[in-house]
């Protein structure tokens, strides 16, 4: 079997959201470790897709599937057609499924078990909580099957070791800077210094855009773990000063990480009211473990009822500017902070399409609006893209905003 060294990320079905957090988990677990992804893929739960993924094999693939449905099938049989082996009933597979059906108060159903048949000499990882995964060694290469759903801190550990044993200690050090609220030009020209650089650099700097932000990549390689460590961080300082404030935070901190932090440090709670994002802002935000510390309450308001009676919203507002208008939201803000006590608002009303658009206002068409302790205000934005796109793009914005007038990091 031909085998390439790195590690390739491959989800099987259609992504799960504008953001796919669990390949951004694997990505992060393995990056803290010093590991850096040399490729992501998605394919269709499609066997030859698959296997036109697969190959060449890598020193270490990662595969998004999970034990269930159609594409816990479909990397079943294509893993066992790659490596040459039978497809085998695990006794550790069938007990982790028998477990999981035990805590719903429900016996495994008979068509379940087939989920128990793996490759020949497959290693069932099982945890308390979630999906079992699995993974398959040969003496030149590694594939750990993961569930969607979520990496676990087990799962994340088992991981890590895998690619340790496979890739070496190594001299590689990794770190992600994400950035929110400026474009991939105004950051290249930033980096030009160390983007300019051709390749056997010692720190490898690139940037990339990711979900409407852009994430500058550093890697680092040296002799021994600790020099490329040191390498790093001697970049990663100069890279960071470049980046000012427009950096938010560093390898898996997201945007509402960043922002939950600071409303706690400063002992603050944040209200959100939300039109056309449809609770995506809150959504992010009560994803944190801890969010009740600041997170007080998030309302929906699609329609003008909703935010004459919800948030106070004036009638002669909505006739004169428009439930999409500078004054709408600024409205909407004020009232969520008077109703629920909070310190800090946001509010988002546009026009997210593919409908809706005209010529004053196009589909696109958002305004923030922003409360917090010293300020009111609202903002105007025309974001690109389609419906799924506006709506990420708005709440990234709404949080960016509320983080600036924070601190920034």
């Amino acid at each position: 079997m031909a085998v390439t060294p790195g590690v390739r990320l491959v989800a099987i079905g259609p992504p799960l959201a504008p953001v796919d957090d669990d390949a951004a988990a694997v990505a992060s677990a393995l990056a803290a470790a010093g590991v850096a992804l040399d490729s992501r893929t998605i394919v269709e739960e499609d066997e030859s897709a698959l296997e036109r993924a697969l190959t060449p094999a890598t020193a270490l693939t990662v595969l998004l599937a999970g034990p269930g449905g159609s594409t816990g099938d479909v990397a079943r049989r294509v893993l066992a057609r790659a490596t040459g082996r039978h497809l085998v009933l695990n006794d550790r597979m069938l007990a982790a499924l028998e477990e999981q059906y035990r805590r719903r108060d429900r016996p495994l159903p008979r068509r379940d078990e087939r989920l128990a048949l793996l490759p020949q000499g497959a290693h069932v990882w099982s945890g308390p909580d979630g999906e079992p995964a699995w993974a398959l060694e040969t003496e030149a290469a590694a594939w750990v099957v993961l569930p969607r759903g979520g990496l676990t801190t087990d799962m994340s550990a088992r991981l890590i070791d895998v690619a340790r044993t496979r890739l070496g200690a190594g001299g590689v050090a990794v770190r992600m800077l994400r950035t929110a609220g400026v474009g991939l030009a105004d950051i290249e020209t930033r980096l030009a210094p160390w983007l300019a650089h051709g390749d056997g650099r010692e720190v490898e700097v690139t940037a990339a855009l990711a979900d409407g932000e852009v994430w500058v990549r550093l890697r680092a390689r040296g002799a021994t773990p600790e020099a490329a460590t040191a390498a790093l961080a001697a970049v990663e300082r100069r890279v960071a000063d470049a980046l000012g404030a427009d950096c938010y935070g560093r390898d898996g901190e997201s945007l509402e990480q960043v922002v939950g932090r600071h409303l706690v440090a400063r002992g603050l709670t944040l209200a959100v009211a939300e039109s056309c994002t449809g609770g995506l802002v809150g959504h992010r935000l009560t994803g944190i473990p801890g969010s009740s510390a600041f997170f007080e309450r998030g309302v929906v308001v699609y329609s003008n009822r909703a935010k004459q009676e919800l948030l106070g919203v004036s009638e002669e507002i909505l006739r004169t500017h428009g439930a999409v208008s500078h004054a709408c939201a600024e409205a909407m803000v004020r009232g969520i902070c008077e109703r629920s006590g909070a310190a800090c608002g946001l509010a988002i009303t546009g026009i997210a399409g593919p409908d809706g658009g005209t010529p004053a206002k196009p589909v696109g068409t958002v305004f923030i609006g922003l409360a917090a302790p010293g300020i009111v205000e609202a903002r105007h934005f025309r974001f690109a893209g389609g419906r799924a796109a506006v709506k990420w793009q708005s709440s990234d914005v709404a949080l960016d905003m509320l983080r600036r007038h924070l601190g920034g990091v």
